[in-house]
């Protein structure tokens, strides 16, 4: 499904802030606040929303260190065996498959060093995994999106 415009600044007005009124957001859209409320209705019917979360820092839980791994698997892996490994560890933010020689690349936030190790040791046990390799984030230059990840 595509949005129109209209529904594509309702959804990104809801994407900065899901607790924003329909009334605060229909003064944004050029509607009222019943009209904002019908549409977000009927976008969370079709499946184009499918919920409402909190994004937290990382920092306020005391994870300050951030990485991404590289994950190499066993032969047949499938992408939902990735993901139901991965969605064990709260550390883990986001994971996706990717073209190139991983399967998946996974950002991982963590308190200092070792807990990165930990959990990195941790996901490299899991069997499907074959090798993982990882980079630690320096200083983030650019974020615009956050999709479930720290923003």
């Amino acid at each position: 499904m595509r949005l129109n415009k209209l529904d594509e600044r309702i959804v990104h007005a809801l994407a900065e802030d899901a607790r924003r009124s329909f009334a605060d957001i229909g003064s944004e859209v050029g509607l009222s606040a019943p009209a904002v409320k019908r549409r977000v209705d009927r976008l969370r019917a079709e499946g184009a929303i499918t919920g409402f979360t909190v994004r937290v820092d990382p920092a306020a839980l005391g994870w300050e260190t951030e990485g991404f791994v590289e994950i190499y698997c066993r032969h047949k892996t499938s992408p939902e065996d990735i993901r139901r490994g991965l969605s064990r560890y709260p550390e883990v933010v986001s994971a996706s498959t990717v073209t190139g020689d991983a399967d998946a690349v996974v950002q991982v936030f963590a308190s200092d060093m070792r807990h990165f190790e930990r959990v990195l040791e941790q996901i490299a046990g899991e069997p499907y995994v074959e090798r993982t390799k990882s980079v630690l984030v320096l200083s983030p230059l650019l974020r615009r999106f956050s999709s479930g990840a720290p923003g």
